[in-house]
């Protein structure tokens, strides 16, 4: 069976099954008292924003506005497909030129060069939509140190250029539950966990990848203590696409993008059989006595793992996904050892994220080692404030309350990092996946005390990363 890593039956995100959770009713962080949905900051993706120019702004030489500048950039134009149209003069002197069709950047990049080599104008700008920049109004948003302070992953910057619009992020975990600041964000999903028993909803495989708790008791799962559910799917759902400026709960990396919920953990955690299949079918794929999948993925998101070398199996439903456009991102593990002794973290195609605490460092229980391609927030709760805080529930062993919790491990790092990819796959849709993890590992900073056990390319920066694309 598939386990969260670290000790029997303790999932991936917290090596101590500890959380601190704001229930709906609690008093604590209750989101009962909160205008829902008042102040929505409505944000356009970067593609929207950028990848189409439809007009630009000239500024013409003294003396060459008139016909025989113009005509000159409309013959170079002409090279390009388009037509120039005048619109207006601006009240800076320039004229608004709108182009017959939009260009392209990279289309609009070449023109402008060979424009401004007819010397008839001082400057071209791209007539360039500027958006609102988001700032969430969640209240939870001040405690996510890892969206703004030095340490974390800068995730405000890359808002300007996307939110993740248009992309879709599988997330092969315990499922979800239904919580109101993630529900608007939620595609049809589906539950792939072949046992009734681990499954815990009387059959097997069905089209409902509702959490159903994965608590066991004492001397069940290989463990001689009871635990409680973990809610384990829908903490890593919130950090990647949990909804965003809506005045209610937490803000997520991916505002914007969707998450297709796959279910392959329940009690004492999932078959490999059918991690691999679900694999498959989130990244497209065919799989035998399941409907297609009506929303591909584009990122797929793995906090889970087990130890030993990666299995053929495990290989080859990577293989078959990434080969199918999905990056697929796996978190590292929770148990301090050299990640390659940790699979799907040492499988091929993967991007492998390690965890860093509040200061930058690696995570006192965080993998590491050759395997890890980059490292990206995952928490450390010895410390106040130092968690990861994300949606939750609050029911000890079936769903209750929606909820919020601080929760650490890799199992945090990893849709980080997702939610970062959703952002790239939004703005340039054609990045293959292998592109996704060389930008990934170019857009990283130093860690800020070194890593000399191996944390990849260094820590994740979101600013950066989409600075790199743009």
């Amino acid at each position: 069976m598939e386990k969260f890593l670290g000790k029997p039956r303790r999932f991936m995100g917290v090596d101590v099954i500890v959380v601190i959770a704001f229930s709906l009713l609690s008093g604590v962080f209750s989101l009962l008292p909160l205008p829902v949905g008042s102040n929505t900051i409505s944000v356009s993706t970067g593609s929207d924003a950028g990848d189409r120019i439809p007009q630009m702004i000239v500024g013409f030489k003294p003396g060459t506005a008139g016909a025989g500048g113009y005509d000159a950039m409309n013959r170079v134009a002409a090279r390009y497909g388009v037509s120039l149209r005048k619109v207006r003069i601006l009240a800076t002197g320039a004229t608004l030129v709108a182009f017959s069709k939009p260009m392209d950047k990279a289309g609009f990049g070449s023109f402008r060069a060979e424009a401004l080599g007819t010397r008839t104008a001082d400057y071209l700008d791209a007539d360039i939509r500027i958006q609102r920049a988001l700032t969430p109004n969640d209240p939870g948003y001040p405690q996510q140190w890892e969206f703004t302070e030095a340490n974390g992953m800068r995730i405000p910057g890359a808002w300007n250029v996307s939110t993740g619009s248009g992309a879709k992020v599988a997330v092969l975990d315990t499922g979800i539950t239904s919580h109101p600041d993630l529900n608007a964000n939620i595609l049809p999903g589906y539950d792939f966990i072949t046992s009734a028993t681990t499954a815990r909803d009387g059959n097997g495989r069905d089209s409902n990848p509702q959490d159903q708790g994965d608590w066991h008791a004492a001397g069940e799962c290989g463990s001689s203590s009871a635990s409680n559910s973990s809610w384990h799917g829908t903490h890593v759902t919130g950090t990647v696409a949990a909804v965003t400026a809506n005045s209610t709960g937490v803000a997520s990396v991916a505002p914007s993008a969707k998450v297709v919920p796959v279910r392959v953990l329940g009690k004492c955690g999932g078959a490999l059989s059918d991690i691999a299949e679900a694999i498959i079918w989130a990244a497209g794929g065919t799989v035998t006595g399941i409907p297609a999948n009506p929303n591909p993925a584009s990122v797929i998101n793995l906090s889970l793992g087990a130890s030993g070398a990666c299995s053929a199996t495990y290989q080859n439903a990577i293989n078959s996904a990434v080969g199918r456009g999905a990056t697929v991102v796996v978190a590292a593990g929770n148990s301090a050892v050299n990640a390659s002794n940790s699979q799907p973290a040492n499988c091929a195609n993967v991007v492998t994220v390690a965890s860093s605490g509040r200061d930058g460092s690696l995570a006192y229980y965080s993998n590491y080692g050759t395997a890890v391609d980059l490292t990206a927030p995952g928490g450390d709760m010895r410390t106040s404030g130092g968690g990861i805080l994300s949606t939750f529930n609050n029911g000890t062993t079936v769903p209750g309350e929606p909820a919020y919790a601080f929760n650490q491990g890799t199992s945090m790092a990893a849709p980080h990092v997702s939610g970062l990819a959703a952002l790239m796959k939004a703005y340039k849709p054609a990045l293959t996946p292998a592109q996704v993890e060389s930008y990934l590992k170019q857009g990283t900073r130093p860690m800020p005390a070194g890593c000399s056990q191996g944390c990849g390319a260094g820590l994740s920066d979101a600013n950066a990363t989409m600075t790199l694309i743009k």
